[in-house]
């Protein structure tokens, strides 16, 4: 039998963009000989549709493009279509439906609802309850969606379904000799190995192949990698399509392709494919076409915008140099050269003056209250926010005046402690880097230097100097990000063990022997600002667990 599996890219809603990426990938499926072609999970709605499925007329509109699809296959193909499908009982299914000579052949409802990190499908959906297994030339194929078979294991829910039935069980049960298992899976550095594990591992208790397809492309916060592959009853890998792309891989049971998919890209180039398909996506789905960045000199800056410019490409990507009074000389050089390096215009907007202006305005103010003037003693928050806040300010109204998006450019190592500034750097509508450690983007700042020809530029996009100087906000005289905070090796783990393992502070100093005061500063830092978090821009979703939907702690509580 030859299977197309289409790891396409939909965006959520658009009905007649999905539609159009379904027929297309099936006529490809019916040029290359395919007997059975699937697409990914809810491909129709895109995924997740979130309150969309609230609206009666969105899921009429899904169900029916689902039925002219799939009354449009031939004699020779069977299609695989994910759509939400409306129930009798008034509920809705995240549902397959299958089509063949021009006619529904069955469907299937996802059994194993995730609700859970990004997940909510209890929200929304009605869970199936029974065993789909159709017949494609003769092969028995049984049908499973995303969670069906991964049952939290990927991402440490497993303990979920402990009780609950096992789809993929139940359909060899139900006579499969091929699993089908199309997927909308959002991408966590790492999981695609846990993946491939766990197909290995159904593989093999049950002696047949099974083909996994997962769609691709951005969506919000949430970035989908593609991989579609195919194992084979031995556990080995069959087939795969590459990652961070659309494909349609074709495959004969029975055969090796070989490794097509780059299964090893590596922590660093995964980051970088990740996030340049995030920013793509989002600037194109929300019908941006340009991008802004303050270019501070610094490393965030930097790798933002060389994301950016392998994104939108260096025409689209507009630097903005801000320097302030205590902006040292070198951070400017950086700047500029970053952006001759990276092919990008960089204006300069001093904020110098204005930031004078403002402490003329206010100080008077300040004054009667009785407080201390702006700038009087150092250091000073109020006044370092100041500035930060006027860098934001010109930031946004080049946006507004131009139509370009600002991407913000903090790390994750700095909103879990709260060293930004709302209304100021966290101005934006995108946060690139927002679920990427401080250690981290030093190691795939300097791993995009090492490689620049495979990232697409033409030399090492980002200044030495900007990789090796100490840290700074510049804010006051001779400023640096280790006077207020612990060094980035010792805080980005306390942050990993307590935000995404959720360890407790005598854990963590058990596990890492790190002083209890540093431990439990930090852990107060992380409790404290999650009111800016609550506040700050859409970010790309890459860890295990990100500052955004898949987080939900409240900000007026009473346990610290």
């Amino acid at each position: 039998m030859r299977i197309a599996l289409a790891q396409i890219n939909p965006t959520v809603g658009d009905v007649p963009g999905n539609s159009a990426a379904c027929e297309h990938a099936i006529e490809q499926a019916r040029e290359a000989g395919a007997h059975l072609v699937v697409l990914p999970e809810l491909c129709i709605s895109g995924y997740p549709p979130k309150d969309l499925v609230h609206r009666p007329d969105f899921i009429r509109a899904c169900a029916a493009a689902a039925k002219r699809i799939g009354q449009s296959c031939t004699r020779d193909l069977t299609a695989v279509i994910g759509t939400p499908l409306p129930l009798d009982s008034g509920g809705i299914a995240n549902s397959l439906v299958v089509y063949r000579d021009n006619a529904l052949v069955d469907s299937y409802d996802k059994r194993l609802l995730p609700t859970y990190d990004v997940f909510d499908e209890d929200r929304y959906f009605v869970p199936g309850h029974r065993a789909v297994v159709i017949d494609v030339d003769g092969t028995p194929v049984g049908l499973a969606i995303c969670e069906d078979l991964w049952r939290g294991e990927d991402a440490g829910f497993a303990s979920r379904y402990l009780d609950a039935p096992d789809p993929v069980s139940a359909a060899v049960e139900a006579g499969a000799r091929l699993l089908v298992v199309p997927s909308a899976s959002p991408y966590v550095l790492g999981k695609h190995d846990r993946h491939v594990s766990i197909l290995r591992t159904h593989a093999t208790r049950h002696g047949l192949p099974v083909c996994s397809v997962n769609q691709v492309g951005g969506n919000d916060d949430l970035i989908f990698d593609g991989r579609a592959c195919v194992i084979a009853p031995d556990g080995s890998i069959a087939a795969r399509a590459p990652a961070f792309r659309e494909h349609l891989l074709i495959h004969d049971l029975g055969t090796r392709d070989g490794d097509g998919g780059e299964s090893e890209l590596g922590v660093e180039r995964n980051m970088v494919e990740a996030l340049t398909l995030g920013v793509r996506d989002y600037l194109r789905k929300t019908n941006f076409h340009k991008a802004i960045i303050g270019l501070s000199g610094g490393v965030d800056s930097a790798l933002t915008a060389a994301i950016a410019v392998r994104a939108l490409g260096s025409d689209n990507v507009l630097g903005v140099a801000l320097p302030s009074r205590y902006s040292s000389q070198h951070s400017r050089t950086d700047a500029y050269d970053l952006a001759a390096r990276l092919g990008i215009t960089c204006l300069t907007v001093p904020i110098v003056e204005a930031h004078g202006a403002l402490h003329e305005a206010i100080n008077p103010a300040l004054s009667e209250m009785g407080e201390r003037l702006l700038g009087q003693r150092l250091p000073d928050l109020a006044d370092e926010n100041l500035q930060s806040r006027l860098r934001g300010t010109v930031l946004m109204t080049l946006s507004n005046r131009t139509g370009a998006i600002v991407l913000t450019t903090g790390n994750k190592s700095e909103l879990a402690v709260g060293y930004c500034t709302l209304y100021g750097d966290m101005n934006g509508g995108l946060a690139v880097l927002s679920d990427v450690p401080k250690t981290l983007v030093y190691r795939v700042s300097r791993w995009i230097n090492d490689h620049p020809g495979l990232c697409g530029f033409a030399q090492a996009p980002i200044p030495e100097s900007t990789l090796t100087k100490p840290p700074s906000a510049e804010l006051a005289p001779n400023q640096k990000d280790s006077d207020s905070l612990p060094e980035y090796d010792v805080l980005d783990v306390i942050i990993e063990r307590y935000v995404e393992r959720h360890e407790d502070i005598a854990t963590i100093v058990a596990g890492t022997n790190f002083d209890e005061p540093v431990v439990r500063r930090v852990a107060r830092l992380i409790d404290v600002n999650e009111y800016k978090r609550k506040q700050m821009a859409v970010g790309l979703k890459v860890t295990a667990l990100a500052f955004g939907s898949g987080r939900r702690m409240p900000i007026a509580r009473g346990w610290w």
